[in-house]
């Protein structure tokens, strides 16, 4: 069988996806983007998230490289990963912007 690799750009996107694909998370990036600098404190006293999860949730999103900070208590500050975030939107409005139909369905 052929081994067929992805690209690096692919291997980017599928990244962001997952860290975005809870809503929990794209509600934790909506707020860490209205910030204006780093956010300390705990941000399940902000958002309807549960402080048993609000770790994990750090954790992923950090993982992917859209948030940059101290996750780990008694340190707990965080904030977009700028330069990471204009990476990802350039690559999902490429990914986004990618389809050729010309017609309001491709099927019809």
């Amino acid at each position: 069988m052929e081994n067929k690799e992805y690209t690096v750009k692919q291997e980017q996107l599928a990244r962001f996806a997952k860290a975005l694909g809870h809503p929990a998370r794209v509600a934790i990036m909506e707020f860490l983007i209205k910030q204006n600098s780093c956010f300390f404190g705990d941000i399940h006293e902000v958002l309807p998230i549960s402080k048993a999860t609000v770790s994990q949730h750090l954790k992923e999103l950090k993982d992917a490289g859209l948030i940059q900070g101290e996750i780990e208590t008694p340190k707990v500050k965080y904030c977009i990963n700028r330069e990471n975030w204009k990476i990802a939107s350039t690559l999902f409005a490429g990914f986004f912007g990618q389809c050729v139909c010309k017609k309001e369905s491709c099927c019809e």
